[in-house]
């Protein structure tokens, strides 16, 4: 070979490598969305004065599934009426979950193209720039911003079962805001995304206030979403759990926010890297129907049910997502009469839901929770009191029934 050759072959294996490292440095990196929440219009007992968050600053926590370097906040204004002006934001370590102090020296600006001030558009999401802060799996991290005005509309998740704090003034870099306003709802916030690797990967939990952990510890994040991250942490399989579960939700119809289908789009497909979703819906749709329906209304309300699932499913396929079904529990009590024909209802829906063919995988809660002697009853020791609304214990158990198997490549 001469020398001429030679010295091209290594010029193309030079010119070949330098190309490759790069358009390596080029590639944007992978997001995954470690922690988020659905939105809705908070019902009167749960929002709050406009003289309240005007000139506020708020402090909230929230508790991560993945953990990463490099992060991105995700705010919303999807139910506002006028464009929403944030005028500061930053994150933090917090120093226990619901707390109003962080840990300063872990106190990080949170920009948007580069300006400390945003303006979200009204009914629209706004992602942050990408900002570095050290964070483990399953940490819990504070989020402050400062509001200059009130919204025209306020965009929330009442159902936060997390202490949030509020003062006037422009405070979000205090190390604690002290004689602070507290309330269990989350204002404004709706995601968290990380940096990760290409295996990472997101779950969305599609559900109402069992989802939301209706009967959990305030401050305690021991939801079944919480315990399904913790199953998948200890396994090693970096998946992070979002919860999109909203109180009082149903699937046909609007209640305590939008339906299911009609906020499918924003709170499953909108969070970045999620390759699965779990499905756990129904049980307000038949528990409302109320008593003096014929028997020809009722099989048409199981028929929308199971017609829903199916959109759930077709949509999620058409985005690579694989769809597991979750079994309705009893819910036979002093919320909802379910009667005979209610609990003929649930088994239908139950029965399509187990039948192969339909969901990729299916979580039984019904199985797990059921009293085997009462099976219209939740068994004592995972009833909050009310036959509807697992107790911790109960949503242990709803965490280990979903099959990890289902996240392994």
């Amino acid at each position: 070979m001469s020398p001429s050759i030679t010295r091209k072959t290594r010029c193309h294996a030079l010119l070949a490598i330098l190309f490759t490292a790069a358009a390596s440095a080029a590639q944007p990196p992978t997001w995954v969305t470690s922690w988020a929440t659905a939105q809705q219009t908070p019902e009167p007992r749960n929002a709050l004065p406009d003289e309240a968050l005007t000139d506020a600053t708020l402090r909230q926590s929230v508790h991560l599934s993945l953990g990463g370097k490099t992060w991105r906040l995700r705010l919303s204004n999807a139910f506002g009426r006028a464009p929403l002006r944030i005028g500061a934001a930053r994150v933090a370590r917090a120093m226990a979950p619901g707390s109003a102090a962080i840990d300063p020296a872990h106190d990080t600006p949170v920009l948007f193209d580069g300006r400390a001030e945003v303006i979200l558009p009204a009914g629209a999401e706004y992602l942050s720039d990408p900002f570095a802060f050290d964070a483990a799996p399953g940490a819990v991290l504070s989020i402050s911003l400062y509001l200059p005005e009130a919204p025209q509309g306020q965009t929330s998740h009442p159902g936060s079962r997390t202490t949030s704090h509020l003062v006037h003034g422009n405070q979000v870099t205090a190390a604690e805001l002290r004689d602070s306003m507290t309330f269990e709802h989350w204002f404004v916030i709706a995601g968290l995304d990380v940096a990760a690797s290409a295996r990472a990967s997101a779950v969305v939990i599609l559900g109402d206030s069992i989802a939301d952990g209706r009967g959990t510890t305030t401050n305690g994040n021991n939801r079944w979403s919480d315990n399904l991250a913790a199953r998948l942490m200890a396994a090693r399989l970096p998946v992070a759990v979002l919860n999109a579960g909203i109180g009082g939700n149903r699937l046909l119809d609007d209640g305590l926010g939008p339906n299911a289908l009609a906020r499918f789009d924003r709170d499953v497909l909108s969070p970045s890297g999620v390759r699965w979703l779990i499905v756990h819906e129904g049980i307000n749709d038949l528990g409302t129907f109320g008593a003096q329906r014929t028997d020809a209304d009722h099989h048409e309300l199981v028929t929308r049910i199971i017609a829903a699932y199916r959109q759930i499913i077709d949509r999620a396929h058409a985005h690579g997502i694989k769809v597991v079904g979750g079994t309705l529990t009893p819910f036979d009590g002093p919320t909802y009469q379910a009667g005979a024909r209610g609990e003929a209802d649930r088994a239908a829906i139950n029965a399509w839901i187990r039948a192969p063919g339909h969901f990729d995988a299916v979580a039984d809660f019904d199985q797990v929770l059921r009293d085997p002697e009462r099976p219209l009853h939740l068994r004592a020791e995972f009833d909050t009191g009310d036959n509807l609304h697992p107790s911790p214990k109960g949503y242990q158990v709803m965490a280990e029934a979903i099959p990890l198997s289902v996240f392994r490549p």
